[in-house]
């Protein structure tokens, strides 16, 4: 199979603050809080459009969080933007406690997530987000993987009543996905259809796993590539479908190994259909400061990774 070649390349993050400025035009229920990160966020231009419907919480994470609730039992639906580890470490009692306990119609939106944060080192490099969100009942999830499939997740989730959690990141990336392909909050999408290992990738991993499932090709082995882009609610059918015809899995996620993607694609097959399982993720490490491609290189999260993994998982099979 030959390589697609994208050239195009945009972060995800403002793939977010294109489609909030839509949303400012579209829905005047649509309120947005920053703490202090504006530009990083790429929600300069809703809050210079819709000055009334922006706050500047100031690095005052915890107060947002409460400020959003209250926009939400007041009908409007809030939108707080911030770096992943203030969006859910520094504020996880808050979110716990007056956002997802009483199901709030609160869009918690992060950047900066996982290692591709790079250079600012280990402190603000959040692995373990995912995890934190997933575990609050009734939270939903979602980790889309280039521009524009960010840009079609912050559409839909307005458009969806309760807490949301919407991971995005601060690198430069192809984009490759249609922005015309219909986004359904909970529907996985087939990137690549195969029959001898199913890839399940997330996030930033989807290009990665797109370009292992090419390479191996080249080595004659059929892999297929399923993009997860809600991790919660977990789309179960697409992910047995394919299983039961490839008979072995790859998971790939920037993010911890413990809690992760992975972890939810494990406890599906263990009471479904138990199979030989590989993950591709951070294995029980805190982050360092380098450039995103040293750091996915350093933590093994990266096309080559993902096809020693699948030979791993072949062995087994």
């Amino acid at each position: 199979m030959t390589r697609v070649i994208y050239t195009e390349k945009k972060d995800t993050r403002s793939g977010f603050g294109k489609a909030l400025e839509k949303l400012g035009e579209t829905n005047e229920k649509v309120v947005a809080l920053c703490a202090d990160l504006t530009g990083s966020l790429k929600m300069d231009a809703f809050a210079n459009r819709f000055p009334d419907r922006f706050i500047q919480a100031g690095i005052a994470e915890a107060n947002m969080m409460g400020m959003a609730a209250g926009l939400a039992n007041a009908g409007k639906i809030p939108f707080t933007g911030t770096f992943a580890n203030f969006s859910t470490g520094r504020v996880y009692d808050q979110i716990r406690q007056s956002v997802a306990y009483s199901g709030k119609n609160v869009k918690i939106c992060a950047s900066h997530a996982g290692v591709t944060l790079g250079e600012d080192g280990a402190t603000h490099q959040m692995t373990e987000d995912i995890g934190m969100m997933k575990m609050l009942p009734g939270m939903t999830v979602i980790n889309p993987c280039d521009y524009n499939q960010t840009y079609l997740a912050t559409l839909a989730i307005a458009a969806i009543d309760g807490p949301v959690y919407l991971r995005f990141g601060r690198p430069s990336l192809p984009v490759f996905t249609d922005i015309q392909r219909p986004f359904v909050i909970g529907q996985a999408w087939p990137m690549k259809e195969g029959t001898e290992v199913t890839i399940i990738a997330t996030g930033h991993m989807v290009y990665e796993a797109l370009n292992a499932a090419y390479a191996l090709e080249e080595m004659d082995i059929s892999a297929e590539v399923i993009n997860i882009h809600t991790i919660k609610p977990l789309d179960e059918k697409a992910i047995l479908d394919s299983v039961v015809k490839t008979h072995c899995v790859v998971t790939a996620e920037e993010h911890q190994q413990n809690g992760g993607l992975g972890d939810s694609v494990a406890q599906l097959l263990a009471l479904h259909l138990p199979v030989p399982m590989e993950y591709v993720a951070v294995k029980d490490a805190w982050g360092q400061s380098g450039t995103p491609a040293q750091l996915m290189a350093h933590y093994n999260l990266d096309e080559e990774a993902i096809i020693q993994a699948v030979n791993r998982v072949l062995l087994r099979k």
